[in-house]
């Protein structure tokens, strides 16, 4: 199977970005591929631990836990969670902090890499 990273770059709240990179790193990985994702910008408050779950608003924070689970690798901007107000502690156990040295080089060992957001 495939190797795929996906770096998702979501706007401000209202962005689809990070649903939909979560339900595709779902997809993938199902299907037996290794999925890595990288967060960077809003994205990276999906990754904050308890949050306050509504019907009708994404967190994130329950996809990521299934992922992680299933042997995904995520990793989170730290510079951006941190600017963001999240730090280690605050953080969904499991997910990697790094600066983008981390996607850059899963970049080089994927067979597929999508880039999503950033608009």
């Amino acid at each position: 199977m495939a190797t795929l990273t996906i770096g998702v770059f979501s706007s401000l709240v209202g962005s689809m970005t990070l649903d939909f990179a979560l339900k595709l790193a779902e997809t993938a990985v199902n299907k037996g591929h290794k999925v890595n994702i990288w967060l960077s910008g809003n994205a990276t408050a999906g990754i904050k631990n308890h949050q306050k779950h509504l019907k009708d608003y994404s967190t994130g924070e329950k996809h990521f836990r299934a992922l992680l689970e299933k042997g995904v690798e995520v990793c989170t901007c730290e510079a951006c969670t941190l600017a963001r107000g999240i730090n280690k502690p605050d953080a969904i156990e499991g997910v990697q902090w790094n600066a983008m040295h981390w996607y850059l080089a899963k970049i080089h060992t994927s067979d597929r890499v999508l880039h999503i957001g950033g608009e």
